[in-house]
C-alpha cells in the first residue's frame, strides 16, 4: 500500500525533497508509525519542530479549543490568542515587541527588513547592508537565500539581492574586517545546523555583540533551529550571555502548527510602522494559541532542563561509541541538538538506521544531525546508541 501512494505522491507533488520511502500516518511522542503500521525512534522530530513530541496534549488542547472559537479574523483587528503569545516571548526573552509571520524564512525576512529600515530611518539609504556568515542557512526566498553562504542551494537562482556580505564562522578579524560605512546589520546563527552542526565560540559571539554595539550594528541572530529549548536553554543566544537585538524563530515554535515571530528591541521594533510589514496569516489564533501552549509547557514541566540533562546523556554515550569506531571524527553541538562528523557516506548510515527503524538527518553529506523531541528519556536514548552501536559496527 505504501509503495502505491509513494507513486501518486511522485506523480502529484513537486520533487523537491528526497523523502524517505515510508508513508507516515501517526505520531506519538517520541515515536511515529507508518502506513504499514512499523514503527520509528523518532530523532529528527520534524528537524527541530516537535519538541514536545508528536500530538502533546498540552499542544492538541490549546488548538482545538481555539478552534472551536476562531480561525482567522485578519490583523485588522485584535485578539486574546496573540496577545497572550506575543506577552510570554516578551516576558522570557530580551525583547519588548514581536512581530508575528509563518515561518523561518519570513522571519528572516522580517529581520532583514527590519534591519535596513531602521539603519535607513537613521543614517540614510546607503547603509543597507548585512554580514553574514560562510556555511550560514537562513531560508530558500531570494532573500534569505542571498543571506545563506552555501552556494549550493543559490545554484540558478542568480541574480541574488545585493547587500550581503559573506565572512568566515567564528573568525572575528573578519567580521571587523568586513564591517564597513554601509553596514547595518550583522546574522549569525550561533549553531549552523543545516550547515553541518558548527558552534559558535563564546568570545566571538560576544565579540561580535561589542563591536555592533559600538558602531549602532544590529545583531540579528537566527534562533529558527536553535530556539524553543533544543539546547537546554529557551534560546540559545543566552549561552553567550548577550543580548541580540532581534532573533528569528519558527520551527518549534507552535510544535508542528506552522508559524514564525521575529522578537526585537523596542527602539529597533519602533522601525515597523502600519504599511511597512504585513502578514496575512501571521499571528493567527490557531497558530498563536499553539506558541502559548507549547512554551507554557517546555517551562512549567522543566522540559529545558531536561532537555540538557538528557543532552548530556546523549552526548556521553555518543563519545564512548567514538572511542570504538575511529570513523566517527567528532561530535558537536548543544542540548539535544548533536552533529556527529564520519568520515564514510552519512546518507548510506542514514538508510541504514531507516532500516533499524531509527529517523535522523544526514547533512553535509557526512554529518549526521540528531534532533530528538526533548521529552525524550533514558530508555529511547539507550535505543538509539544500541542500535547506533550495530549499525557502526557494519561500517
Amino acid at each position: 500500500m505504501q509503495e502505491g501512494l509513494i507513486k501518486k505522491a511522485n506523480k502529484y507533488i513537486a520533487n523537491t525533497y528526497n523523502r524517505y520511502p515510508i508513508v507516515v500516518t501517526k505520531g506519538e511522542g517520541c515515536w511515529i508509525w507508518d502506513l504499514d503500521g512499523r514503527r520509528y525512534l523518532d530523532f529528527l522530530a520534524g528537524i527541530a519542530v516537535c519538541n514536545l513530541g508528536h500530538v502533546h496534549m498540552n499542544v492538541l488542547e490549546g488548538l482545538t479549543a481555539q478552534a472551536g472559537k476562531l480561525f482567522h479574523v485578519s490583523n485588522l483587528f485584535y485578539t486574546e490568542a496573540q496577545i497572550k503569545a506575543a506577552e510570554i516571548l516578551v516576558e522570557h526573552s530580551f525583547g519588548d515587541k514581536v512581530f508575528f509571520c509563518n515561518s523561518g524564512a519570513e522571519a528572516n525576512e522580517a529581520a532583514i527588513k527590519l534591519a535596513r529600515r531602521y539603519s535607513w530611518k537613521k543614517y540614510g539609504e546607503e547603509r543597507y547592508e548585512i554580514i553574514v556568515m560562510e556555511n550560514s542557512f537562513h531560508g530558500r526566498t531570494i532573500a534569505t537565500l542571498s543571506a545563506t553562504g552555501q552556494t549550493k542551494f543559490q545554484q540558478g537562482f542568480a541574480p541574488l539581492l545585493d547587500g550581503f556580505t559573506y565572512v568566515p564562522f567564528n573568525n572575528i578579524d573578519a567580521v571587523k574586517k568586513g564591517i564597513s560605512k554601509k553596514t547595518c546589520a550583522v546574522m549569525l546563527e550561533v549553531i549552523q545546523a543545516e550547515g553541518g552542526v558548527y558552534v559558535a565560540d563564546k568570545g566571538y559571539v560576544m565579540a561580535i555583540r561589542e563591536i555592533t554595539k559600538n558602531n549602532d550594528i544590529l545583531l540579528i541572530i537566527d534562533e529558527v533551529q536553535t530556539g524553543i529549548g533544543r539546547t537546554g536553554k529557551l534560546f540559545a543566544y543566552e549561552h553567550y550571555k548577550i543580548e541580540p537585538d532581534i532573533i528569528s524563530l519558527a520551527k518549534a515554535l507552535g510544535n508542528g502548527f506552522p508559524v514564525g515571530a521575529i522578537i526585537g528591541k523596542e527602539h529597533v521594533m519602533q522601525a515597523f510602522e502600519p504599511g511597512t510589514h504585513a502578514s496575512t496569516f501571521g499571528g493567527n489564533p490557531l497558530a498563536t494559541s499553539a506558541i502559548s501552549a507549547t512554551i507554557n509547557t517546555l517551562i512549567d514541566e522543566g522540559i529545558i532542563k531536561h532537555c540538557e540533562e538528557i543532552g548530556e546523556y546523549l552526548y556521553k554515550g555518543l563519545f564512548s561509541l567514538k572511542k570504538k569506531y575511529p570513523f566517527m571524527v567528532d561530535i558537536r553541538g548543544m542540548g539535544l541538538l548533536l552533529g556527529i562528523e564520519l568520515s564514510i557516506d552519512g546518507d548510506a548510515v542514514l538508510k541504514e538506521f531507516l532500516k533499524e527503524g531509527v529517523l535522523i538527518n544526514c547533512t553535509k553529506g557526512n554529518v549526521l544531525r540528531l534532533l530528538p523531541p526533548l521529552i525524550i528519556g533514558k530508555e529511547e536514548v539507550d535505543i538509539f546508541l544500541e542500535m547506533a552501536d550495530r549499525i557502526f559496527e557494519r561500517q
